[in-house]
Formats: C-alpha cells, structure tokens, sequence
C-alpha cells in the first residue's frame, strides 16, 4: 500500500515519563521485550507509562509469520535464570500487572511451557503478588497444561488473522483451527482462567470474514479481544491493503460486545498487550456486574 499512514497513526516519540527507567531495568536484566523486537508502535506511550511487555526464551523465534518483524532463525540455548531477571525486572518497575510472552520455540520438547511456568512462579512470589498475563505460542497438551497449572490471571494466545488470510499471512506451522483448539483446550483445562485473543485489520479480510472470526472465538470461550490495524515493519512484510478508521473500530467493539465478549478492545494501534492491565479490570468489572457481585 503505497498511501501515507493517515493522522490517526500518528504515535509519539520515545523518551517521554518512565522511558529511562524501563529501558535501564531491561537493560540491567539483559531481557527482551516485544516491544522492541516486533516494532510495535505503541513503545513510547507504553515505555513512558513504566510497563513493557516481556519476551521470553530468547529473540529469535524459529518461525517466520509474514506480518511479524522478530528476528527467525535458530535460537540459543536457554537462560536459566530468565525467570528471575524477569520477576527482578517486574519488581524493579514496581508492576502490579506483568505481561509475558515469547519466540516460539519449535526446537524444545515442551515449546518453552516450563520457562513460562517457571517465570509466573517468580513473578508471583514478589511482594506485590502481581497479576500476571501470558500470551503463548501455540502450545498444547502437556505443555499448554503446564502453563495452565501454573495459574496465569490470563491466557491469550492470538488467531492474528481471519481463516482465508491464515496461509498468506502466518507460518505454515501456523493453522487457525490449531489455534483455536489452544483456546478451548485451555478453557477446559482450567474454567476459570480468563481467556484473550487478537486479530489484526486492514489485510484484506471482509466484514464477513472478521465476524465469522470473532464467532468462532467465542465459540471456544475466548473473554477478550483485541482488534487493532496491521502495520508492516518492514517492507519484507506482507503489505496493508486498507487502512481502518477509527469510527470503524468503535463499531466493531459494539459488534464484538453484542457476540458476548466480556472486553474487547478495538483501536487502531491497539495490541495483544495494550492497555492490558486496563483491558482486564474492565473484564472482570463487567463480569461481576452481570453476576450482581463486587469486583474482585
């Protein structure tokens, strides 16, 4: 798509409230961040407001989707003591709401679960007990159980696109029945467990087609969904064909709301992990509302 970004996706340049002290407790734990490794364009506002989203299992993931810019290839061998740099890093920034996810990692037997376990546990066990969401590979089985029974306050793992657009956009390990059955497997596993997922706009798919995608993630039990327009890092990406305006947006959360949806979250820069701490209180407000109950 060769037409400029429109004023809508205008963000702000970095350096401004907690930039300095995010990017000095990442830097001291020698850890990633989404952020930074998938060019996401709300780093400055995020950064600035003292939150980040932290990457596990090194940088480099052993897929290559068409939309993400993270660095594939073979990764190196874990770090031990990731789960303890991040719980210092979350402790360092005083984060009452952490937020992880990683690479995929094809090349280890559990896919990296016992690292995610692992890092809730460390988190957990600061003295600000934070709440803790996770957005995870497709992971199932064993491994999805293990993440599961470590007691994440969410899970999400992303459909990122609608079925037509899956092949064009994501691996071809990707799938998005795969990914759905992620959501629901972990539904079963665990009730309770506050389910997310994000799709991404502006490639193509019709109203039809992104409806039809929503249904289907409340058909397996997904609570909140993110809904935000897709903007190519790099011009190796695949491109946007249309850019969503933001009274669009607006009328697909009333859409999205209407299916069931506990939260859904739809802007144009928005991102799994945007505003998520916000994101989930709004869920468990309306949830308790609608039980006649006090929020928890």
């Amino acid at each position: 798509m060769s037409e400029p970004k429109p004023a809508w996706l205008k963000v702000r340049r970095p350096g401004h409230g907690s930039w300095g002290a995010v990017r000095r407790a990442l830097a001291a734990g020698g850890l990633h961040t989404v952020c930074e490794e998938a060019r996401c364009p709300n780093r400055a506002e995020c950064w600035g407001a003292g939150t980040a989203t932290l990457l596990l299992l090194g940088d480099v993931c052993t897929r290559g989707c068409r939309f993400c810019s993270v660095a594939r290839g073979t990764p190196p061998p874990l770090a031990p003591d990731e789960p303890a740099r991040a719980a210092r890093c979350a402790e360092v920034l005083a984060l009452d709401y952490v937020v992880l996810t990683s690479v995929t990692r094809d090349d280890l037997p559990d896919g990296g679960a016992a690292v995610f376990a692992a890092t809730i546990a460390a988190v957990r066990a600061l003295p600000r007990r934070p709440r803790v969401e996770v957005l995870i590979p497709d992971l199932r089985g064993a491994a999805l159980a293990t993440v599961v029974a470590a007691r994440p306050d969410v899970l999400a793992h992303n459909l990122e696109v609608v079925r037509r657009l899956t092949p064009r956009v994501r691996h071809p390990r990707c799938d998005y029945d795969r990914s759905l059955a992620v959501l629901e497997e972990a539904r079963e596993l665990d009730p309770r467990l506050a389910l997310k997922s994000s799709l991404l706009l502006g490639l193509g798919e019709t109203p039809d087609e992104l409806l039809a995608a929503l249904g289907d993630l409340r058909r397996v039990g997904v609570d909140t969904v993110v809904l935000g327009q897709y903007l190519r890092p790099t011009r190796e990406n695949v491109p946007v064909e249309r850019y969503v305006p933001p009274e669009e947006f607006a009328e697909l959360r009333a859409r999205a709301l209407a299916l069931g949806f506990a939260e859904v979250v739809a802007e144009p820069l928005a991102r799994t992990s945007y505003h998520a701490r916000e994101a989930e209180a709004a869920r468990r407000a309306r949830v308790a509302a609608a039980e006649g109950r006090a929020v928890p």
